[in-house]
């Protein structure tokens, strides 16, 4: 199984789990997650976006502050500008929040029910999906020369057939190379693993 299609089966697990949805950043370096999955009413994110609720949320407070899982009840932090009352709003009643990596590669997620508190199994379940989202998308530490001597042409510009021929191999060898740098970065398409390559600095 490819390292995306291992992802898309722990979103689709976590999904099932969470009735009213669920938002998460995977390794959050420098205020911003490399990668974000939302499923919540598209009405809350786009108010959550508009008003700037990142930056006042409790819950990120909390998990950039420890590990581990908490129902949002619990967690302590002053929601002092509403985030979570105005969640409600939106069937955001009951959750939890898991937070799992180091601080400088954390993992923060929130997840939804609108019926009842998650029971402490389904947050020891729901605490495991997230830790594999966060094993399962850790950036790479390189490329091999291969992959990124075809995704540097690609990003510069060549087609398959150009690219192919300055690197003396058949564009179907090209497109191997592509297709096993598109999944060791977790990426759809040859432009998304460009530009992840390029953000985790392997390019």
């Amino acid at each position: 199984m490819s390292k995306s299609a291992g992802l898309d089966l722990v979103l689709h697990k976590l999904g099932l789990a969470a009735p009213t949805g669920y938002a998460i950043g995977l390794h959050i370096r420098f205020a911003a997650p490399l990668m974000t999955f939302q499923t919540y009413d598209p009405r809350w994110i786009e108010r959550y976006t508009e008003q700037g609720y990142g930056l006042r949320d409790p819950l990120i407070g909390w998990g950039m502050s420890q590990t581990g899982t908490c129902r949002w009840g619990e967690i302590g932090v002053p929601d002092t500008f509403g985030v979570m009352t105005e969640a409600r709003e939106f069937g955001l009643v009951f959750g939890v929040a898991v937070a799992c990596g180091p601080i400088s590669s954390r993992s923060i997620a929130g997840i939804s029910r609108a019926d009842r508190e998650f029971t402490q199994g389904e947050m020891d379940t729901l605490s495991g999906l997230v830790q594999r989202l966060h094993d399962v998308t850790e950036p790479p530490a390189h490329l091999t020369q291969a992959q990124q001597d075809a995704l540097r042409l690609i990003a510069n510009g060549d087609r398959h057939a150009a690219a192919a021929a300055k690197l003396g191999i058949s564009e179907s060898a090209l497109k191997a190379r592509l297709n096993s740098a598109k999944d060791r970065l977790m990426a759809r398409t040859t432009a998304e693993a460009i530009q992840r390559a390029k953000e985790y600095r392997l390019l």
